[in-house]
Formats: C-alpha cells, sequence, structure tokens
C-alpha cells in the first residue's frame, strides 16, 4: 500500500507517549478514534504492509488522510479521552451504540428538602440520585406510574410549608402525602422517597419488614385508616417482588450479567441487573462499527461505553467471554474510580448458576436482534416501495426522500394554527415539524388565506437561511446554523385540501421563485383524490398501495398535530376568557393574575390575601365569588 507523504511524516514524528490518535478523511471527518501507552508504536503498526490486518483494518487505512493526536498523562486518561472522543464524533469505523440519543434516567432530586420524582437525559452532579439508564422513556413513565401508587411523591411546583389550607385532587385519589398541607411533615415524606430508591435498587426487604412493623403499630393504636394504606403499599410493593425472578438463593453480590449476539455488523448486548439475588430488570443495546471486530473487543467498547453512562456500577460483571488482559486491567482501574474506589471485578463463569444466567441472557440477545432485524428489514422495504411507487405514480424526477405536509385547523376562526410535519425517507422527522399561528386571519374562517400565509412564512424562512449561511461560492459561513426545518426544500409538498387551497400554495411558490422547482400536489379530504397544479384530472391511488398507506399517514399525522397544537391555544384563550368575565378583571390584572399564578385553578385555590398581592381586594374578592 502507497502511503501518502504527508502521512510517512506525520508517523515519522509520532511521540511514545500515551495518548489518542484521531484519524480523518479527505473531507476532515474524523473517521476512527484509538488509545495507546505508545503512539508511535501503536499509529504505525496500521501502516505496516501487513496481511494480517482484518478487512475493516485496510479500508480503515485507505480513508486516512490526516493524522491528529493528544498526549495524556498515563492509560487510565487515555481510556477515558477516548470514550469522550468516540461519544463526540461517533466514527464510523469505531465500535459504538447505536442510538446516539441520550437514554432517559429515572432521577430523584434528593437534595431538595421535599424531593421530587423526574425523567431526565442528562445525570448531573447536584446531589440527586439517578437510576438507569433505560432504552425506553414509555418503560421509564410505565415504572414511575407504577411506584407513584406505592411511594406518592411529589409532582406539583407549590413551596412546601405545610401550611397550606387545601391539598390537590391528587391527595385525594391517593397520588401524593399532600406534605403541602402537613399531612406528611419532611422526615416522614425523605423516608418514603428513601424507600422509593432503594426499592428501585433492588433492596425491598428492610422496606417490607418496616412496614410491616408500622403497619401493625396503627392497628393496634386504632389507626386504621392508616392501617389500610400500608397494607395496599405492601401487597402493592409484593406483588412486584414476586415478579421478580430470584436467582440466587443466597446473598450474593450485585451483578450485571452481559451477554451478545452478533449478524451482519451489528451486535445486541443484552444486560440482566442482579439485586440482592433477584433479577430486577433487563435492557438491550445495539451496537453497530462491529463488523471485522472480535467479540472480546466489541465487548470491551460496550463495557466502556455503557458504564460511562450507567448511574451505578456493581460490584461484578459477569461476561461472556474474557476481555483482553492490558485492556480489562485498564477498565476495572477506571470502573473502580466510577464505583467511588470500590473495587469492580469482572468475571466469567463456567459453571452453574452464573453461567446459566449468562447463556440466558446470549439467548434474549439472539431472540432480539433477530426480532429488531426482522422489524427493520419489513420497515425499510415498506418506506422504500412506498417511496418508489409514489415517484412513480406523480411522476417525479427522483423517490421524494423529504415530504412536507401542511395543514389548518381551527374553529369558526378562533385560535387558527399552521401545521408543517416532514417526513424523510419515509418516517416522520418530528424535530422537524413547526406550528404557525395566523395572524393575518380574523374574524371569519379562511383556510386558502391561512395556508398562503403559513407558506409564505416557510419559504420566507427558507430564503433567509440561504442568504444568511452561504457565500456567493455557495459555501456555509462559519457559525451559521441554519434551522433544518426550514433551510432545506422538500422534495415534495402535500396540501391537506381541494383545488382551491392548491392554487393558493403554487402562488406562493411563484412569488418565491420555486414554480417548477419542487413538486407540490393537494389531497382532497373527501375520497383521497389527489390534485395537481393547472390540471383537472385528479389522481386516485391504488388502494391498499404502500404509496397510499404513506399519503395516508403524512396527512393523519399533519392533522394530529395541527389540532393538538390548536387545542392547546384554544384552552389558553378559553383560560384568558375565564378571567375576563369576571367584573374589575381587565386584560393587565388577566396577565398578572395567570403569571404570578400559573393557571385558573391555582387562582381558584388561592385564598383571598394570596390574591391581594396581585390585585386589589375587591378584585380578589370579585374572583372568588366567581371561580367558586
Amino acid at each position: 500500500m502507497e502511503i501518502a507523504e504527508h502521512i510517512k511524516g506525520i508517523l515519522a514524528t509520532l511521540p511514545t507517549k500515551p495518548g489518542c490518535y484521531i484519524y480523518r478523511n479527505t473531507a476532515g471527518d474524523v473517521i476512527y478514534v484509538g488509545k495507546a501507552i505508545n503512539l508511535r508504536n501503536r499509529v504505525r503498526s496500521y501502516f505496516h504492509a501487513d496481511n494480517s490486518h482484518d478487512a475493516k483494518t485496510r479500508r480503515l487505512v485507505r480513508e486516512v488522510a490526516n493524522i491528529e493526536w493528544i498526549l495524556v498523562g498515563s492509560e487510565l486518561e487515555a481510556l477515558i479521552l477516548e470514550m469522550n472522543l468516540i461519544k463526540k464524533h461517533r466514527p464510523k469505523f469505531n465500535v459504538r451504540l447505536k442510538d446516539d440519543k441520550r437514554y432517559p434516567y429515572i432521577k430523584v432530586h434528593w437534595a431538595d428538602p421535599f424531593p421530587k420524582v423526574t425523567v431526565t437525559r442528562q445525570m448531573a452532579e447536584d446531589g440527586s440520585r439517578y437510576f438507569g439508564p433505560y432504552t425506553s422513556a414509555w418503560a421509564v413513565y410505565q415504572t414511575l406510574d407504577v411506584l407513584r401508587r406505592i411511594f406518592p411523591y411529589l409532582t406539583c411546583d407549590r413551596e412546601i410549608t405545610g401550611q397550606d389550607k387545601r391539598a390537590c385532587l391528587y391527595y385525594d385519589i391517593k397520588l401524593c402525602t399532600a406534605p403541602c398541607i402537613g399531612a406528611v411533615n419532611q422526615a416522614g415524606y425523605r423516608q418514603m422517597i428513601s424507600d422509593l430508591m432503594s426499592f428501585l435498587s433492588g433492596h425491598s426487604e428492610e422496606i417490607v419488614t418496616r412496614m410491616q412493623n408500622e403497619m401493625q403499630k396503627a392497628a393496634d393504636e386504632m389507626r386504621f385508616e392508616k392501617a389500610a394504606a400500608l397494607r395496599d403499599q405492601l401487597k402493592a410493593i409484593e406483588s412486584i417482588i414476586e415478579r421478580q425472578k430470584v436467582v440466587f438463593a443466597t446473598d450474593y453480590k450485585d451483578s450485571d450479567v452481559l451477554a451478545m449476539a452478533r449478524s451482519d455488523g451489528e451486535a445486541c448486548v443484552q444486560i440482566f441487573f442482579i439485586r440482592n439475588g433477584k433479577l430486577i430488570g433487563r435492557e438491550y443495546f445495539i451496537l453497530e462499527g462491529t463488523e471485522d471486530t472480535g467479540d472480546s473487543e466489541v465487548m470491551a467498547e460496550f463495557v466502556k461505553q455503557f458504564y460511562a453512562e450507567a448511574a451505578t456500577v456493581p460490584e461484578q460483571v459477569m461476561l461472556p467471554q474474557e476481555i483482553e488482559v492490558e485492556e480489562a486491567k485498564i477498565i476495572g482501574q477506571w470502573m473502580r474510580s466510577r464505583r467511588g474506589g470500590e473495587k469492580v471485578e469482572f468475571f466469567v463463569p463456567k459453571k452453574g448458576q452464573p453461567h446459566d444466567l449468562v447463556k440466558m441472557a446470549a439467548e434474549n440477545a439472539s431472540e432480539t436482534l433477530s426480532a429488531l432485524r426482522a422489524q427493520w428489514q419489513a420497515d425499510t422495504h415498506k418506506q422504500e416501495q412506498a417511496l418508489a411507487e409514489l415517484q412513480s405514480a406523480l411522476q417525479l424526477p427522483e423517490p421524494p426522500n423529504r415530504i412536507e405536509c401542511y395543514d389548518i385547523s381551527n374553529t369558526q376562526g378562533t385560535a387558527i394554527i399552521g401545521a408543517m410535519v416532514v417526513f424523510e425517507q419515509g418516517v416522520p422527522a418530528k424535530s422537524l415539524y413547526r406550528k404557525f399561528n395566523i395572524e393575518s386571519v380574523v374574524g371569519a374562517p379562511d383556510d386558502f388565506a391561512s395556508m398562503e400565509e403559513m407558506l409564505t412564512r416557510r419559504f420566507r424562512r427558507w430564503k433567509a437561511s440561504q442568504d444568511a449561511s452561504t457565500s456567493h461560492s455557495g459555501n456555509p459561513l462559519p457559525g451559521s446554523k441554519p434551522d433544518a426545518s426550514f433551510s432545506f426544500l422538500p422534495d415534495l409538498i402535500i396540501i391537506d385540501g381541494g383545488k382551491g387551497q392548491l392554487g393558493r400554495a403554487v402562488g406562493v411558490l411563484e412569488k418565491a421563485g420555486l414554480s417548477g422547482k419542487v413538486p407540490i400536489v393537494g389531497l382532497a379530504k373527501q375520497q383521497e383524490e389527489i390534485f395537481f397544479p393547472n390540471k383537472s384530472d385528479s389522481l386516485m391511488l391504488p388502494r391498499h398501495s404502500q404509496a397510499l398507506y404513506l399519503v395516508q399517514r403524512i396527512r393523519d399525522e399533519a392533522h394530529r398535530y395541527g389540532i393538538t397544537a390548536h387545542r392547546k391555544k384554544r384552552t389558553k384563550l378559553g383560560m384568558a376568557s375565564q378571567l375576563d368575565s369576571i367584573p374589575g378583571i381587565g386584560p393587565t390584572r388577566r396577565k398578572a393574575l395567570l403569571k404570578h399564578f400559573g393557571s385558573v385553578d391555582k387562582i381558584r385555590e388561592a385564598s383571598i390575601e394570596e390574591l391581594k398581592a396581585v390585585v386589589p381586594e375587591n378584585a380578589a374578592q370579585s374572583i372568588k365569588a366567581h371561580l367558586e
């Protein structure tokens, strides 16, 4: 293999110290990040004419156009830097977690006097306790829904003084212990949250024992309502504990069990979380960039990336195979620091229950990967088929990989909202959705004018992004950050409406200088006919075709998004109108009340004294009289 002269120069000047090396391609993109205790020896080994290199390494070397390196003080520092660089750049030749989004965690705000429990995707050193990461936000919310029925934690933003006169509805339906009215003191509330954290950690025996003692004491003291509440909590806890599989009859170290299945460049790692001898949960993670990489190296990369994000590190990690000795040593050193100086043991079980657990995790990983691959292939095939059918039916020059659909929602001309949804490669790109508060239409509803305003504003934003983000050479200016919702032209526009709506939309494109450059059609609401600009004949897509299903899905998504935004706006207007009907409350006082209390419900709950802090006494009396 011929090595470029400037690469030879870099190889000749590499230091012999520990650090990280970064390979870039001709476009300047980072394509690989690695670490080494001796940078010169490690980097030079890639460029030796060695037949032992695998196909992936040979492809990597062919793409290397530049090499950078960063010196560090130790191999541990190199490992930490390597993980951060992979997370930042996601190089295509590195093994990496497939989803680059942040995973959700359960966050207990332990530093607060009355801690709340929330979901977050970012851990911070703020005194809070974290549990996770989880792969599914839905699963997190399901978990919290169950936990809240056992440990009724706070969800409101009240300042807790214990002096409030009334609790909210959640207290009545037993989803809050109401520290706001002093129904539970700070010590009692924090004990409940401590129990919740112990339960999430898999340590429930002490909680059950204490609750049983408290229930018996309450019954002996004839506090039967308290005893009944504890009885219900215990039943809920025990029903969950019963579903947790006991895997070790005797005390055993808290462990994570890892196993892996692989197929076509992707790997699925399944983790079983063993706490206090019980299997309390499981998660799977998909890795990509694993082709031509050995199992041991893939597992090592997963361990580094997962435990860099994990809220807790257990005493023991069971693995399906050994990690390379030197790598395991440095990972163990790093994980020990993550565990506060306590040792973390890597263990490859050869027999007994631990071996069976690894085997079971491997079977789960294999089944999960097979199911996911079948799902991905089916979805991808359908999307490709739908786009190809749509291209053919609409006689487009290329498949419509970016489709934008527009809809108008209003009630008798009030709270008018324009909705823009974007589909890329046949799937919704929800981060690109945008809503428009229609400002030019007042009084009677006028969907034609509303559509014209929305599209005018959309393509004005596109024109502005072109002017702001490019030089005369067409290259982005330094520091420019165009809004991806507006800075790209679609391959197809769908207007949810008939010929009238379509005509207004075509007019907007003509004014923007885009006539003939952006394909546009109208979709009638009745029989789902597709109308074309300046043509009398409509098109009916074949029933049961993937193209029709895609168009219907896009139209329904635009309608759903618009209706949701419209209802929120209408509710907000309705809230304001409730206050406007009260004598002595005009726009200025209404605005001040809503700013201070946040909602009509909280204004309704406020005392006269609290209302007087915002409005005069006569107005406060009027508010209480009307809202109660």
